[in-house]
């Protein structure tokens, strides 16, 4: 089943987002804030990682490009999740290493289409780069 790590420190957003992951059919993780979001992140290893961009202490574009630094993390898909709607936002969060950007409220047929975007273009990219198998002598 994908997991997702779901990265929020306001308690609503948090239920809306799980609730709406799970009935979708995804295995949730989630974390209040960035540091707790870096730790389930480098053990569980997740498919995808939302990630809300105002959060106490270290804020999201932060985590995530720690995230991106980190060989063993870099490759997972992060969302960005915000309020921000400001014309350049959407940049500031993809220069920080998001994958992708969802301005709250949530609607749900557009994150999902996100999710399974981001998804996708992972396992396309992973597919892409591992090296060939040969079965036998040829």
């Amino acid at each position: 089943m994908t997991k997702i790590l779901v990265v929020e420190d306001h308690p609503a957003n948090m239920k809306l987002a799980v609730l709406l992951l799970q009935k979708a059919g995804y295995s949730v993780l989630s974390a209040m804030d960035a540091e707790a979001g870096l730790a389930i992140a480098q053990t569980e290893q997740p498919d995808l990682i939302l990630m809300d961009i105002h959060l106490p202490g270290m804020d999201g574009l932060v985590a995530t490009s720690l995230l991106k630094q980190n060989l063993a993390t870099r490759a997972i898909p992060v969302i960005a999740l915000t309020a921000l709607a400001m014309k350049g936002d959407d940049e500031r969060c993809r220069g920080a290493g998001c994958d992708g950007y969802i301005t709250k409220p949530l609607r749900y047929q557009e994150l999902l289409a996100e999710i399974k975007a981001q998804l996708a273009k992972r396992d396309s990219l992973n597919f892409s780069i591992e090296p060939n198998k040969q079965e036998g002598p040829p």
